[in-house]
């Protein structure tokens, strides 16, 4: 598995990184999250009903000061009656804005999560070169629904708590707009905080991301690679690895969990401050103009109320960070990771004839070209065995015809037609795969052999028995309707092998590549399959990868292939007869009954 550069030094971030105004980072989320307009409007709605009762509380107690406890001043069921009220409004305010709010989330979610989704579906294959496969999870399942939550909610909150700050500070205006101006002073030093510390902490969110993906594909790996590791004795060293990761990411998190903590601190001092001035100037105009005590107490409570949204309001920059720092990356996926590109030309069903022209491949950081300007033209209906040794080519060879791979230089042609300028799907279509690297997917027989196809259950059926699996579906609980499990690992490798070969059997394509087929059978299933694909590639073209003498011998041409180069070519009487590379690999044995017996020195991929 490719590890991503991303990867490469886990915990780091730019130090210059700075985030975009958050105006701009919240229109490139808002087109997911605007899929009901009536659940935002219901929530908006609720949440103004539920902040404008909150100056009504303080707005209770000047009257019950100063009129309640005279005879006869107040009667006796209203302030109790108010209070009720009051608060069963609040209550149901604020439930119906939950409500919606979760309605908003969870389509959000919902819409950005199949974005990302059909983009991994239809993304250039390099994304899968430069990404783990743990990271790619992890941003599509996890970090997209924590952050949608965290956002969604953030600001919903900073929508709610500005709401009452407005509403408390138009009553504290009314009550004495001189005291209130000494609150106002408070506004401006917060919001300055809030600046300092959220660039930080953005920076600190996107370096802790970065560390995540680093841990979890360390943990991805040694699942992958367990036998190997405890082959090797390799726990230790795999241990010390994981906990320098993990001791990263927690470092991090302790620098970020400061960040955010020094927020309510430093809010809560400076409303300690405004709530110290206002005291003294509130007692010195009492003792001057008979402010009653109803109107001082209601004053006082307002203000106090008022440290509640500002306290929420310093706290919301770290989640809606979070959040949108989390959102941002599956943005950053879908908007910075290009599609496949095709062609317009289509067909249904292509002839087969096939012509590589001058065709190069140069892997990163490899000196050496996997193919060097190799031409090769095969006919439909042909049957092409390409050998060689290890790192010859053979496997880039047959990967640039349903462009798995793009040629540095050169083309490739499909019935005359350069395989760029095919539609994608059109074009692979044309192609049956069946590899030594099976891959399964965890849902049923049946469902894995009519991959990608309409469900023939006859026609299954009848795939399986030509793969010689017929038996082994017999024995199944639940017959073709048995789930595989995970990449079917409950299966043998020849079992898995055979249900790759069921499948490609089942695609009828035009063209077949086998890229070691039959590697994982027995001798015995491999004369039952070899006898299935030898009726399959009648008047089929087909291009196979094997080591095993019954498949290369009946081949209509042998390619031989060292470097990334053809250096001959022929059957396999006139490869023996010509006494070359081809004849020196079959007498070494390299291409005898069972690659087992192979020499070591000498080992064919």
């Amino acid at each position: 598995m490719s590890r991503g550069h991303s990867l490469t030094n886990p915990g780091t971030t730019p130090a210059a990184l700075t985030p975009a105004p958050i105006g701009q980072r919240l229109r490139r989320i808002w087109p997911y999250f605007n899929q009901s307009k009536s659940a935002w409007a219901i929530a908006i709605g609720a949440t103004v009903v539920a902040s404008a009762t909150e100056p009504l509380v303080p707005a209770l107690l000047q009257p019950l000061l100063d009129k309640g406890f005279q005879k006869g001043g107040i009667d006796l069921w209203v302030i109790p009656v108010s209070l009720l009220l009051l608060f069963g409004v609040r209550g149901f305010a604020g439930f119906v804005a939950q409500i919606a709010l979760a309605k908003v989330t969870n389509l959000g979610l919902l819409e950005l999560r199949k974005a990302m989704f059909r983009k991994l579906l239809t993304a250039r294959l390099g994304l899968f070169s430069s990404q783990s496969a743990s990271a790619l999870a992890n941003t599509v399942v996890y970090e997209v629904q924590n952050g949608s939550a965290m956002l969604v909610n953030s600001v919903m909150g900073l929508t709610r708590d500005s709401l009452t700050l407005l509403a408390l500070s138009s009553y504290l205006l009314y009550l004495n707009w001189k005291l209130t101006l000494i609150v106002a002073l408070l506004i401006p030093a917060v919001a300055w905080v809030m600046q300092v510390l959220s660039s930080r902490l953005y920076r600190l969110t996107k370096a802790s991301q970065t560390a995540t993906d680093s841990l979890a594909y360390v943990v991805e790996e040694n699942v992958l690679a367990h036998r190997v590791i405890r082959l090797h004795a390799a726990q230790a060293e795999q241990a010390k690895r994981f906990s320098l990761l993990s001791d990263t990411l927690r470092r991090l998190s302790m620098k970020s969990t400061a960040a955010s903590a020094a927020m309510t601190p430093t809010t809560q001092m400076l409303a300690a401050v405004a709530l110290s001035a206002v005291i003294s100037v509130a007692l010195m105009q009492s003792a001057t103009d008979g402010t009653s005590v109803g109107s001082f107490v209601a004053f006082v409570t307002a203000m106090l109320m008022l440290v509640a949204p500002i306290k929420h309001l310093s706290e919301v920059a770290s989640p809606i960070t979070r959040g949108l720092a989390a959102l941002e990356r599956g943005l950053d996926l879908m908007e910075k990771t290009p599609d496949e590109l095709g062609g317009s030309f289509s067909k249904p069903r292509a002839e087969g004839s096939i012509r590589f022209l001058d065709a190069s491949v140069a892997y990163n950081n490899e000196a050496a070209p996997a193919l060097d300007n190799l031409s090769l033209t095969i006919t439909p209906g042909e049957t092409v065995a390409l050998v060689g040794a290890s790192g010859a080519g053979k496997t880039t060879l047959v990967n640039l015809l349903p462009r798995f791979i793009e040629p540095t230089s050169g083309s490739v042609e499909l019935d005359g037609h350069d395989v760029r300028e095919w539609q994608m799907d059109a074009l692979r279509q044309q192609f049956a795969l069946v590899s030594q690297h099976v891959v399964m997917l965890n849902d049923t027989v049946a469902a894995n052999v009519a991959l990608g196809m309409p469900m023939d259950r006859d026609k299954v059926m009848a795939c399986l028995q030509a793969a010689n699996l017929e038996r082994f579906i017999a024995d199944l609980p639940q017959g073709i309707d048995t789930l595989v499990g995970h990449n079917a690992t409950q299966l043998s490798g020849g079992q898995r092998q055979r249900l790759a070969i069921a499948r490609a059997l089942y695609k009828d394509a035009p063209v077949l590549i086998l890229d070691e087929a039959t590697s994982a059978l027995d001798t015995e299933s491999e004369r039952a399959v070899q006898e299935a694909l030898q009726r399959l590639m009648r008047n089929r073209t087909t291009l196979v990868i094997a080591h095993r003498l019954s498949t290369v011998q009946h081949a209509s041409r042998i390619v031989v292939m060292d470097a990334g180069r053809i250096v001959e070519t022929g059957t396999h009487a006139e490869l023996i007869e010509r006494d070359g590379p081809y004849s020196r690999l079959y007498k070494l044995g390299l291409y005898d009954s069972d690659l087992s017996q192979s020499a070591p020195s000498a080992q064919l991929s």
